[in-house]
């Protein structure tokens, strides 16, 4: 947990940017636009309470003009709280969801982007559950911030307006102590002042530990959400090994944490209801209690005895906006300090990535057509060198067998995307000939069985003809009449369908660089052959580096690399 004034410091970095971005004209007019409904609401809440004394004058003289005037008066203000109040809200969402946008936008442009959303799962920190960072905390962060920030100026006009109702109300007092007499102007803005300032620092005492145990809370839930996740999208691989108990008992120790963090947070949100329960009670009554006796006396109507104790508790009920929010405020906080999380690890990675005093492999550019390895060691994050000094270079539709340990290759797919940073050397790229990489299992959104295949290019960059004969290259033709079904493809096709899929993507792109790591491992070694053909086949001319263990996979290669 940071500490209060680097917290706000962060938070102000982190959201100031909104208020000047792009749109700043728009939001600067929803901004003015907000205060100016804010004041008119409390000019209602003004007018309600002078009403209020003005009635219970009426009632108290009996007069049925008065009572007449009167109920025009209230249909007007409630016409004028009608319209207020909607567009109040109107304008207040409109900035909550504007703000939440910008936020976002920027925090998954800066998450998706250049494989930071893989090289930041290798980084210590607490910014574990991205996406529940975004989806969830991001729209507390930013909606409570607005409800905050709008509750705590609506508040300050109600000290400042009824301030100076309660004052004039108040009139002068007299306080006797033996022979000296003390006389008091204002004694209920006073009293207001003392009983707000009394309940709001016991009432924050209370409320303390809500902050650390409502952070606490969210986590579980998150780590909870994530293993769920987790398990969906393994099913078949749980299923086939029979791993559902398994899984059954590390679901209920993410819940068991969760069902503790609930009895903490339970435990300290009690502790502020018994506290706030009896204040809101307390505060109706006592307003009345301490003025009954001037009503009694003779020296205020009952419209002004109704009117002091509606201004009392305005006043004490701004003044008390700490104890109010405290709840809200803890919630907040703790969504505000998991995004600043995810900022922090993000703005630290890029630090590192641009750090030139770390060894790091760097990517250049070549003016040839080659893919070159200078010197090249790779690391793990802690420094320890797991692939040390390849030198190499591999000429354009060369095709190179690359053997050894499977993990360890795959980092150096991954250092050639750029996404493997850590260790030492250079790789010269070949210049505007992007690397085509092909993983185990090739990513198939949710949609449309043809947007999933020419994925991540829009479905018109490819014409039909050649999407027809690439599928039926793969042998997926019985999959031909679905292409334009809308499925999880991830969970209806088998392992082997999709990696057939990824070939089908990749006889579509038709690259000059093909990088293949286990791409057809679910195939028998006659079917990983006969993919290997097909890309030696209509891709002649294509460099390709590929990691297999199948004996049948040095024909397709002239030589081979070995790690």
């Amino acid at each position: 947990m940071r500490y209060s004034s680097r917290f706000f410091v962060e938070f102000i970095k982190l959201a100031g940017p909104f208020w000047h971005s792009e749109n700043k004209a728009t939001i600067h007019k929803l901004s003015l636009g907000l205060v100016l409904f804010t004041v008119m609401q409390i000019a209602i809440a003004v007018l309600l309470t002078e009403w209020s004394a003005n009635l219970f004058n009426t009632l108290d003289q009996r007069s049925m003009s008065g009572l007449t005037k009167q109920i025009v008066i209230i249909a007007l203000i409630l016409i004028a709280n009608v319209i207020v109040t909607s567009n109040h809200l109107k304008i207040k969402r409109q900035l909550q969801i504007d703000w939440r946008s910008w936020l976002t936008q920027r925090l998954i442009g800066e998450w998706m982007n250049n494989g930071r959303h893989y090289q930041i799962t290798h980084m210590e920190g607490r910014h574990d559950n991205p996406d529940g960072r975004i989806a969830e905390d991001i729209r507390i962060a930013t909606e409570y911030a607005i409800d905050l920030i709008h509750s705590l100026f609506y508040c300050l006009l109600l000290i400042v307006s009824f301030t100076q109702i309660l004052w004039r109300l108040s009139g002068h007092i007299t306080l006797k102590f033996g022979g000296l007499e003390l006389s008091v102007y204002g004694h209920l803005v006073w009293l207001a002042i003392i009983y707000a300032a009394f309940a709001s620092t016991l009432g924050w005492v209370i409320g303390r530990p809500l902050t650390q145990a409502t952070d606490a809370r969210q986590t579980e839930e998150a780590n909870f959400r994530f293993g769920l996740v987790t398990a969906r999208e393994n099913s078949i691989a749980i299923a086939l090994v029979r791993g559902e108990k398994t899984e059954r008992n590390r679901f209920l120790h993410l819940f068991n944490d969760i069902y503790r963090a609930w009895q903490r947070q339970t435990r300290a949100w009690s502790n502020i209801l018994m506290f706030t329960s009896g204040y809101s009670v307390f505060s109706m009554a006592f307003p009345i209690l301490i003025s009954a006796p001037r009503y009694i006396a003779g020296f205020i109507s009952l419209g002004a005895l109704v009117q002091s104790a509606q201004a009392f508790q305005q006043m004490a009920g701004a003044l008390s906006w700490p104890v109010d929010n405290m709840a809200k405020v803890a919630e907040w906080r703790a969504s505000v300090e998991r995004v600043l999380g995810l900022v922090d690890a993000l703005d630290d990675l890029e630090k590192k990535n641009k750090d030139e005093t770390q060894q790091r492999i760097r990517l250049v550019k070549s003016e040839e057509s080659v893919l070159g390895f200078n010197q090249v060691c790779i690391a793990k994050l802690n420094g320890e060198m797991i692939i040390a000094c390849i030198e190499d270079q591999i000429k354009k539709g060369e095709h190179v067998l690359i053997s050894g340990n499977g993990a360890t290759a795959a980092k150096l797919f991954k250092a050639v995307a750029g996404l493997w940073p850590w260790g030492k050397g250079t790789i010269y790229l070949p210049d505007d000939e992007p690397m085509y990489f092909m993983p185990p299992r090739p990513y198939l959104p949710t949609g449309t069985l043809r947007s999933a295949i020419c994925y991540p290019y829009p479905v018109s960059a490819f014409n039909q003809a050649d999407l027809e004969q690439a599928v039926d290259a793969a042998g997926l033709n019985d999959l031909l009449e679905q292409l334009d079904h809308v499925e999880q493809w991830e969970k209806s096709l088998s392992r082997e369908q999709q990696q057939r899929l990824g070939l089908v993507r990749l006889l579509l792109v038709k690259p000059k660089w093909i990088l293949v790591q286990e791409a057809f491992d679910s195939l028998d070694p006659v079917g990983e052959a006969d993919m290997l053909r097909l890309i030696t086949e209509r891709l002649p001319d294509a460099a390709l580096l590929t990691i297999m263990n199948q004996p049948t996979a040095d024909a397709f290669h002239e030589r081979r690399l070995t790690l």
